[in-house]
């Protein structure tokens, strides 16, 4: 590593103003932050701890299911209350990388980064999520902006997600089995937000919407609903662990197997 100043600051205006620099960074969980150090792949003036600010926890009223920016992958996968409200949820975040990704990394933290193979980003597109920040509420249709791309401004924090209960949902992925990210993960909801379809892990703009699949399933919610129904290829990634032709085919699969999850 190299030399940086690193900020402990104790509230959320403090913090702000030690990433009003353009050259400091937020560390939450550090699952990306510390190995992007270790590679020199970015190089902050500051680093600021985010983890004294009191942003971590889960709170319920009635259908909805707050959870603040700095609680970890476990927490949430081991939560009694997103078990009960959200069970898709829980069993999301037991599937995000090993114990120790799991005990560290966070759900906030996840959801700046919006890596193109993460698996929050698809939750909150497909329950209609809002992101709190220390700015302003951001819907998540309007915060997933492309690979890495947000609606958050410099110095922007999140604060905390807030989620609706749906009345079906279920996670499923297709699994990196060196990294565990995913190749393809399929997130599926129906409820007070209508039907939706999120895919992650396989099109080349990160996180994204299936609105063919969206309208199959408002139609008839089971997976035969899905047959025939092709992912264009033309908006896949491709690298050496799958062609576009193969996720695009896995979209359809993976989707299935979560639609069946929920019967």
């Amino acid at each position: 590593m190299y030399d940086f100043a690193f900020q402990t600051p104790a509230s959320v205006a403090d913090a702000v103003k030690l990433l009003a620099d353009p050259e400091a960074r937020p560390l939450a969980g550090g699952q990306t932050l510390i190995p992007v150090l270790k590679q020199r792949l970015n190089k902050p003036t500051t680093v600021v701890d985010l983890s004294r600010l009191g942003l971590s926890g889960i709170t319920v009223s009635g259908t909805t299911l707050t959870i603040g920016a700095t609680t970890t992958h476990r927490t949430v996968a081991r939560s009694a209350e997103v078990k009960q409200l959200i069970p898709a949820l829980a069993a999301l975040a037991g599937m995000i990388g090993d114990p120790a990704v799991r005990y560290r990394g966070t759900i906030g933290g996840s959801l700046a980064n919006n890596d193109p193979t993460a698996d929050y980003p698809s939750a909150a597109l497909a329950l209609g999520a809002t992101i709190k920040t220390s700015a302003r509420s951001i819907a998540a249709d309007e915060y997933f902006q492309g690979m890495f791309a947000t609606a958050l401004q410099p110095g922007e924090i999140i604060t905390a997600i807030e989620f609706t209960a749906p009345e079906k949902a279920a996670y499923e992925k297709f699994s990196n089995p060196a990294s565990r990210y995913a190749m393809v993960g399929v997130f599926v909801a129906r409820g007070p937000k209508g039907v939706r379809v999120t895919v992650t892990g396989a099109g080349q703009n990160g996180v994204f919407r299936h609105t063919a699949f969206e309208a199959a399933l408002s139609k008839s919610w089971s997976p035969d609903a899905l047959n025939g129904i092709a992912t264009p290829v033309d908006s896949m990634n491709a690298d050496i662990h799958g062609s576009a032709e193969y996720r695009a085919h896995l979209v359809g699969v993976v989707a299935k197997r979560a639609v069946a999850k929920t019967l």
